[in-house]
């Protein structure tokens, strides 16, 4: 087996920690002796261990005495700081492991290029740049957040064939069954899910992940002036963030969070990236949307077109420029494409 195999279950591993360890980076392990697998480990919860530890600790007691003999695998650089955990890079010096392979190298101040010199320097031999653009892209909303100091930033929206998103002043059904599903499972892996209030007021969404574990995104709500509606989101699991323009207040799970007219959407992402959000799924309304185009603030663009379903009294749907088209997919009559922002250097559009 190449050294990218073994990267690639990496990988895989640490795409099952994705929406549970924010604003922790998703990071896979695997400790490998003579062509067999040892070890596998991945980060699972934020706060709790990282790859590194679990995947040491998955060893079986027959293998344990291997580790010295080993290599591991890691898809991002380990840790050399203390944090919530002590510092990967010294359970691996105290296993006596003697060989690192690395995918990607960590842009946190806290770590860049600690962690490969510790352990350089601690005698490990150590091996850097292992499908890189992959590990690169496995945490694209972690390395987004530290280099933009705002969240990594998703548009969503579903369209008639003919580009309306929805019937003027009504909420509108346009995706299929299947296709809600997995915009759910959406929700389910971003921090944050954001409305403007015009979609607050004529579609009353919950705004919540039904269908996909129990973890519920944060809610967010633009707004110009403190709104005076009573929205069905303030009654759900976890906390509503509002933005306006008049007042900062907290009742109950809503936060009011007063921002300036003149840098609206800029100081709203900035107040989020200081509560820790990492990333953020935009849903409307079409306004809101092209806001979010027109400033460049966005990272991915994801566009469900139902088929056969034309609306003839409707609100035209967003204009994107400029975005590159990473993929499709047909899920019944629906069709979803997903774009990414090209001047996003974490976004890998080829």
């Amino acid at each position: 087996m190449t050294d990218e195999f073994y990267m690639q279950r990496c990988i895989q591993l640490a795409l099952l920690g994705k929406g549970s360890v924010a604003p922790n980076p998703l990071v896979g392990a695997v400790l490998v002796h003579e062509g067999r697998i040892i070890g596998e480990g991945y980060h699972q919860i934020y706060g709790q261990a990282h790859a590194e530890v679990n995947c040491v600790n998955s060893v079986q007691e027959a293998d344990k005495h291997l580790i010295p003999k080993s290599t591991l695998y890691v898809s991002l650089e380990p840790c050399s700081h203390f944090g919530k955990t002590p510092p990967c890079t010294n359970l691996i010096i105290d296993n006596k492991i003697p060989s690192v392979v690395i995918g990607s190298v960590d842009i946190n101040s806290a770590v860049s290029g600690k962690g490969i010199e510790r352990l350089k320097n601690a005698g490990v031999s150590v091996k850097t740049g292992i499908c890189e653009k992959e590990c690169i892209q496995l945490n694209k909303r972690f390395f987004t957040s530290l280099a933009k100091n705002r969240p990594y930033i998703i548009l969503k929206w579903a369209q008639s064939e003919n580009g309306m998103i929805a019937k003027t002043g009504e909420r509108t059904a346009i995706s299929n069954t299947y296709t809600n599903l997995e915009a759910h499972r959406w929700r389910s892996e971003e921090d944050a899910i954001l409305v403007g209030h015009h979609t607050a007021v004529t579609d009353n969404p919950q705004l919540t992940n039904r269908y996909w574990g129990d973890k519920q995104p944060v809610r967010v709500m633009l707004c110009t002036q403190l709104p005076a509606e009573d929205f069905r989101m303030y009654y759900e699991p976890g906390k509503t963030i509002i933005f306006n323009t008049e007042a900062n207040k907290e009742s109950g799970n809503k936060q009011f969070i007063k921002v300036g007219r003149e840098n609206y959407l800029n100081e709203g992402l900035q107040r989020l990236h200081e509560e820790r959000i990492q990333s953020v799924l935009v849903e409307g309304g079409s306004y809101t949307l092209q806001q979010f185009i027109n400033g460049g603030l966005w990272d991915e663009c994801r566009i469900i077109t139902a088929g056969g379903l034309v609306i003839t009294d409707g609100v035209k749907a967003p204009a994107l420029n400029k975005g590159e088209l990473l993929k499709e997919e047909q899920i019944r009559s629906d069709r979803i494409e997903y774009y990414g922002n090209p001047y996003n250097q974490f976004v890998v559009t080829d």
